[in-house]
């Protein structure tokens, strides 16, 4: 949409003082009838906050969803990206309006918009449109030159990129702190000036926002004279409500950490730098941040101020599955992921981490949108982040960016730009919808021809110049596997999504030109890095997952697999990086050996999900413990094989010879070692429900099918047809 469209006559408004109002609240005026019905249509650019009559219009969060909102200047360098979108939030305020005069207030916080280091977009602004009905007919009001702004009562702000870590420092004596009332007296305010158009276009998304998910009462683990630590029971993303106890003047301070030292006391390691001040006016306020997150388990605050609470916040997504079995370790996984996932979807985006660098890398992202669409209601998130990635991307070379929307950031040229095939993919595995496939389908040949110009002799050795270019990442040993081996290995796999979409779409013609690349590719592989002593037969010695990154794409021998399984029966824990790990525990299920895929999973090794949870972690971390480096503990990645608890475990997955979830089978695939297990999942079609239990030689089975899903039921190569409702059986 337009501006026109979107916004009508309002005007984008702001200051001409920048470093006076780079936090700042804008303050409107306007008179109705008795009113029938009213919405508005607000932004600020970026993070917002807006109050009718001195209420706010709703309980989102870190608004608006982050996006690509307008072109920057020679930013990225020397590419020219797709698209530009900016999404606009609508709420019905008919309860907020009064007859008679009314006031609209405007916070806005900073954001991405204003705070990229390296470019941002552009200055802080704001716009709004009110319109409706009231007795006088139909109206429209809209943000003007007589809209007042003043500097807001938050005085430092910053946000993550890459050393940095949240900061808000808030004055509670500054004379606009009851400025977002309505009897607040703004005539001494100055008048706002015109701000410059945002040039995008404007969408409205079904796409969640952030919330506060739940509210906790920490414990007290650490007092003494000047300070207080809580722990809040597991590591998450929010913050804290507080009331001030201080005299004027004196500063509240509030640090945040992933783990604590011994004695109770946080752990500066895990800090990360954040923090929350506030200073005293003297009075008992209740006091919290307002834009600003923070990822932790325990916070430090000083004790001229009482801890009343903790908000747990991020995207207000379901979770809408359930897993549980008689492994304690598997369930932990389940748990720890859901929880991890959660804390890293924020402003419409799956984040890396909440605390460090909050990009929606795309490594990460392509990697666990399976485990996020098996076992949360990401739909939307999703259909909104395909856009993000498809907006990044150069429209001179094809180059996808590392992150999507694009901030400046390392990844690869295959695991992290193939989200651009790999989440319209998956979006169309799991939810049905091929529009997806065709939409981005030109973005995908675009991609591969940026894939070729980065190749030599057949292989992808490059990423655009001067990038950090990474092949696989984080294997606790640190990764041997070369950046070619990897990304060439990625080409192949999307090559091959490739020829299917191709047939999906009804573009078969453009198959033979996949498959000859295929070939090519396949043939470099094979050249460059494979032992073709037979006895060997491998892919590095077997090491970090490399035979199962090529026994995806159907390349080794006859002693390949075989000697992949010796290597790993051997070794008993990962030694992989984030893709390898997926990739090797996929393949394993995949070619029936479930029971060393699920020992892998619940090894009891140093590089192992067991050893996080011995460590009292609740979230999974960057690296494995005991890898050379250790960073984040809330880093998604490492769960995207908590896809396989509900796909291979539980046994829900499409039919051979389907793509999608409209027809389903149950196969569980570890019933030797996983005794017993119980879970769901929620299709398109409804929930599906699968328990077993091991009874001496017999396994019985409970499966629940909703109306309408086509679904059987698979143990030991037979097939048995499963009818809506519940059957049982007993093998």
């Amino acid at each position: 949409m337009t501006h026109f469209e979107m916004f009508g006559k309002a005007l984008w408004i702001g200051s001409e003082d920048y470093d006076k109002h780079r936090i700042f609240i804008i303050r409107g005026h306007f008179k109705l009838g008795k009113v029938e019905n009213a919405s508005i249509r607000v932004l600020g650019m970026g993070i917002f906050h807006c109050y009718i009559n001195g209420v706010r219009v709703s309980d989102d969060l870190f608004l608006p969803l982050d996006s690509e909102y307008e072109p920057r200047e020679n930013f990225p360098v020397n590419e020219k990206l797709s698209g530009f979108h900016t999404y606009v939030p609508q709420y019905d305020i008919s309860p907020l309006v009064r007859e008679g005069e009314n006031t609209v207030a405007i916070h806005f916080g900073g954001g991405r918009y204003t705070f990229e280091r390296e470019c941002r977009f552009g200055y802080p602004k704001a716009i709004w449109r009110i319109f409706g009905e009231d007795s006088d007919g139909e109206f429209e009001v809209c943000s003007s030159l007589e809209d007042k702004i003043a500097p807001s009562f938050i005085y430092e702000y910053e946000i993550p990129e890459e050393v940095d870590s949240p900061v808000e420092r808030q004055d509670l004596n500054n004379a606009n702190i009851n400025a977002l009332g309505s009897d607040f007296d703004d005539s001494s305010w100055e008048s706002c000036v015109a701000a410059t158009d945002v040039d995008t276009d404007y969408l409205f998304s079904d796409c969640p926002a952030d919330r506060v998910c739940q509210r906790i009462l920490p414990e007290v683990i650490y007092d003494d004279a000047g300070k207080r630590v809580y722990d809040v029971g597991k590591n998450l993303v929010g913050y804290p409500l507080f009331k001030t106890k201080g005299k004027r003047g004196d500063t509240v301070t509030v640090h945040f950490s992933e783990e604590r030292l011994e004695n109770g006391e946080l752990d500066p390691k895990y800090c990360h730098k954040q923090e929350f001040t506030c200073i005293c006016d003297g009075s008992e306020r209740q006091v919290m941040p307002l834009f600003s997150w923070y990822g932790f388990r325990y916070l430090e605050i000083t004790s001229n101020a009482e801890l009343i609470s903790v908000d747990e916040i991020h995207t207000d997504l379901a979770v809408t599955s359930h897993f549980e079995c008689d492994n304690e370790i598997l369930n932990w996984l389940y748990s720890a992921y859901i929880n991890t996932e959660l804390s890293n979807m924020h402003t419409g985006i799956p984040f890396d981490c909440p605390h460090i660098e909050r990009r929606g890398y795309t490594g990460d992202g392509q990697l666990t949108c399976r485990a996020a669409m098996n076992l949360i209601g990401a739909k939307e998130l999703y259909r909104k982040w395909m856009q993000d990635i498809a907006d990044g991307q150069d429209k001179l070379s094809g180059h996808v960016q590392n992150t999507a929307p694009y901030t400046h950031a390392g990844g690869g040229p295959g695991g992290f730009s193939g989200a651009v095939v790999e989440v319209p993919w998956q979006f169309y595995v799991h939810y049905g919808d091929s529009s997806v496939l065709e939409r981005y389908y030109p973005n995908m040949l675009r991609y591969f021809d940026y894939l070729e110009a980065h190749s030599e002799t057949d292989l992808v050795v490059s990423d655009k110049a001067g990038e950090w270019c990474l092949g696989d990442w984080c294997a606790p040993e640190g990764v041997i596997l070369p950046l070619p081996f990897v990304n060439t290995y990625f080409f192949i796999k999307y090559l091959n999504r490739a020829v299917r979409i191709a047939q999906i779409i009804g573009r078969n013609e453009d198959i033979p030109s996949f498959e000859e690349k295929i070939e090519r590719k396949k043939k470099a592989l094979l050249r460059c890095y494979f032992n073709y002593n037979y006895e060997d037969s491998c892919f590095f010695g077997a090491r970090q997952g490399a035979n199962a990154f090529m026994l995806d794409i159907g390349l080794g021998n006859k002693k390949t697999y075989p000697n992949m399984l010796k290597y790993y029966e051997k070794l008993g824990e990962y030694d992989t990086g984030i893709f390898g790990t997926e990739v090797l525990t996929r393949t394993l299920f995949e070619r029936g050996a479930g029971d060393l895929a699920v020992r892998l999973m619940t090894s009891e090794g140093e590089h192992s999900f067991s050893e996080m949870k011995k460590r009292g972690a609740t979230t999974v971390w960057e690296y494995f413990p005991g890898s050379m480096r250790d960073r984040s503990h809330n880093h998604p990645m490492f769960g995207a094989v908590s896809a396989f608890l509900t796909e291979y475990i539980l046994g829900i997955r499409a039919q051979d010879g389907s793509d999608t979830l409209d027809r389903i089978k149950i196969e569980p695939m570890a019933t030797a070692c996983v005794k017993r297990a119980s879970g769901h999942v929620t299709l398109e079609a409804g929930r599906v429900e699968v328990s077993y239990n091991t009874e001496g030689e017999l396994i019985s089975f409970e499966i629940e099918i909703p109306e309408g899903l086509e679904a059987e039921f698979i143990l030991k190569g037979e097939k048995h047809p499963l009818k809506a409702g519940k059957t049982s059986f007993k093998i």
